[in-house]
């Protein structure tokens, strides 16, 4: 198994927040504010999409807007090699809470 790569939160974050604003730049139904966090659990690193602006959204105007974030942190100089170069986005609902990101690292998935 290859060696981890880590990942500096920071610049995680940054990246995030320059994806997001791209993307909202694209998919104005999508105008919301810079994520104040980064959701991180076993399937999926994304953030928290305000309820107010699902409500008015589409699944198809959803995936849109994560894939437009996904295909902006897979181009971004040192988050790409770390997260496994995203090119798919991912969306986790569960009732009216939306999570859209990017898939978790393959080795994360990993029992070890």
């Amino acid at each position: 198994m290859a060696d981890g790569t880590s990942l500096s939160l920071a610049k995680f974050t940054d990246a995030v927040n320059a994806a997001v604003k791209a993307a909202v730049q694209k998919h104005p139904k999508f105008k919301m504010d810079a994520p104040s966090a980064v959701a991180v659990s076993y399937l999926i690193r994304g953030i928290p999409v305000p309820e107010s602006i699902v409500a008015h959204a589409t699944v198809a105007e959803t995936r849109a807007f994560a894939q437009e974030i996904a295909s902006h942190l897979s181009s971004s100089p040192g988050i790409a090699a770390a997260a496994v170069r995203p090119t798919e986005a991912a969306i986790y609902s569960r009732g009216n809470h939306i999570i859209i990101g990017i898939p978790a690292a393959p080795d994360v998935l990993l029992e070890r």
